[in-house]
Order: C-alpha cells, then sequence, then structure tokens
C-alpha cells in the first residue's frame, strides 16, 4: 500500500511539474506578444496604451529585461510638470523611476542601462523631483561606469551650480579638463563657470587655453574679444588705462577672427563696437571723428553682408 501511494505521489508531482513549466512557457509566449504590441503603441507615442501592454509583458515574465526601459520612458511620456500634485500624473513619475531603476541594474544591454540611468538624473531633477542627493548619487554611478565621459562631470557641475556649492562644481569642471585637456568644450565650460563666478582674469586663461587648442578657430578670437568690449564698455570701476588696454585686446583679437573669416558678420559688428568704445575715451576730436566713421563704415558692411546672406537664403 506503501508503495501504491509513493508511485502516485510521484505521478502526481511529475505531472505537476510538467503543468507548471508548460504554464511558464504559455506565460512567456504571451509576454512576447504583449511586448511586440508594446513596441508599436510606443512608435506611435501612444505612451498610455504603451505602458499597459509593457507592465502586462514583465508581469508575465518578469525576465524579459528589454522591456523595462520603454516601461519607464512611457510613463515619464506621461508625466507633465504642469500638473504637479495631481496624483495618478505624479504616479506616473514614481513609477517611470521605479523600472528606469530595474533597467539600470538588470538590462543586458549597455546603452539602455546608460541611458536608464540618464532618465532617472534627469527625473530626480529640479524640474521634476527635485531631489539633489538622489541625483548626485545616480551621476556619481554614470561617472563609474563612464569615467572618461566629460559630458557627466559637466552634468554633475551644473547640480552643484544649481545648488550654489560652486567649489565643488569647480572641481567637477577641472576634474573634466584633467581627462580631456584637448577638448575645447572643457575650457568653454570653464569660461562660463568663471564668468558667472565674476572672476575676469580666470574667464579670459579658460578662453586662452581654448585659444591653442583650436588657433585656427575665429570663434574662440570673437568670443574673446566680445569679452574685452563687454569689460570696457560696462565696468565702471575700471580705470581709464585699464579700458584702453581692453579695447587694445578687444581689437587685436576681433582682426584675427576676421583674418580667418572675413566676412564673419558678428565679428564685424564687435570691431564697431570696441571702435565706438575706444572713440570714447579720446580727447582729441578728430581722432574721434576717425574712430567713429570707421565704426560706422563697419556697421554698413556687416548689414549689406546681412542683407546678401538673406537673399542667398531666400532665392
Amino acid at each position: 500500500m506503501q508503495r501504491r501511494f509513493k508511485a502516485a505521489s510521484l505521478v502526481l508531482l511529475a505531472g505537476l511539474s510538467l503543468s507548471l513549466v508548460g504554464c511558464g512557457e504559455v506565460n512567456k509566449l504571451k509576454a512576447k506578444k504583449a511586448y511586440k504590441q508594446a513596441i508599436e503603441m510606443y512608435r506611435q507615442q501612444d505612451y498610455k496604451r504603451a505602458a499597459d501592454k509593457y507592465k502586462e509583458a514583465v508581469d508575465l515574465d518578469p525576465e524579459l529585461t528589454a522591456a523595462y526601459f520603454y516601461l519607464a520612458n512611457s510613463y515619464d511620456n506621461q508625466f507633465k510638470a504642469t500638473k504637479r500634485g495631481d496624483a495618478t500624473n505624479d504616479a506616473y513619475l514614481t513609477s517611470a523611476i521605479k523600472y528606469y531603476q530595474v533597467a539600470a541594474d538588470r538590462d543586458p544591454d549597455p546603452k539602455l542601462r546608460k541611458w536608464a540611468l540618464q532618465y532617472l538624473f534627469n527625473d530626480y531633477g529640479s524640474e521634476k523631483m527635485n531631489d539633489p542627493a538622489q541625483a548626485e548619487a545616480i551621476i556619481q554611478k554614470m561617472i563609474q561606469m563612464e569615467p572618461n565621459d566629460t559630458g557627466n562631470y559637466f552634468a554633475l557641475a551644473k547640480l552643484y551650480d544649481d545648488a550654489g556649492v560652486y567649489d565643488q562644481e569647480e572641481q567637477a569642471l577641472v576634474k573634466a579638463q584633467q581627462i580631456k585637456p584637448n577638448d575645447p568644450g572643457v575650457y568653454g565650460q570653464l569660461a562660463g563657470f568663471y564668468n558667472r563666478q565674476g572672476d575676469f582674469e580666470k574667464t579670459m586663461d579658460a578662453y586662452e587655453q581654448w585659444k591653442k587648442i583650436e588657433p585656427n578657430n575665429p570663434e574662440v578670437y570673437y568670443t574673446i574679444a566680445s569679452f574685452y568690449w563687454d569689460k570696457a564698455y560696462h565696468d565702471q570701476r575700471l580705470k581709464e588705462a585699464d579700458k584702453r588696454r581692453m579695447v587694445s585686446t578687444g581689437l587685436d583679437e576681433v582682426d584675427k577672427a576676421l583674418q580667418i573669416k572675413s566676412d564673419y558678420i558678428d565679428a564685424i559688428v564687435r570691431k564697431g563696437l570696441l571702435l565706438r568704445v575706444q572713440a570714447g575715451l579720446e580727447k582729441d576730436r578728430t581722432k574721434y571723428d576717425d574712430l567713429m566713421k570707421q565704426a560706422q563704415s563697419l556697421t554698413d558692411k556687416a548689414t549689406a553682408l546681412q542683407k546678401k546672406k538673406v537673399a542667398g537664403v531666400t532665392k
């Protein structure tokens, strides 16, 4: 009797196992079908239905890791910052963060893991969750994944800038410079930071570093000239000798830009503005009139070039 019971139990267990295996395979097939439907809805930007189908797919098959990023993004696209405070709307963002995290941890595709972290960083940003601590943790993880990607350091610097932690912002940008010392974008970021801090000398030093990397780029000379014009024109604390030096340096830089690109309209305009500041420093009426005449001539030249450019576009 015992042997019969044991044999019957084994048969029952075997049947149950086969049933479970069969059920699992059926669920995986259903999950794949839902996933394919979700992809089409996502392509059509029908994010509500796409989210429902992606959710159905992962509920049926939690190992369908390729679905998690797009499930998160479908929720993310339904969130509206203007409706913050609405329970349904806020739940979209919460769900997006939940599934971005799953994608970041489990997706086998490194590209999608990276995207998941980028979107997570954005969702914790000031326009959505406004959680700087979580955002910093995410960007630090991205830096660990790709330590040579300066974009991650720029994002970290922006986070510190929003928080008013300027010493750490500078450290992040300096680190980016150390990683890619020949990247002009690094010096543009540094110059922007120092300019916001009101440090003219360090701003100019950053642009000078950029100039060494791209000596044939007229934009860098024009940009430097613009800063010298702005300083000479707006800074009322400058002594006359310093203003003259600023104008002279600005004119040298803008002339270099025009040597490289003679029809550089913005540089032509900037040179005219510099000449007007220079004229304002002259006490000799003849020199004043001559400088103002040169400035007007440059204004006329820039206007003519602009009209020619517009005419060429509209043909």
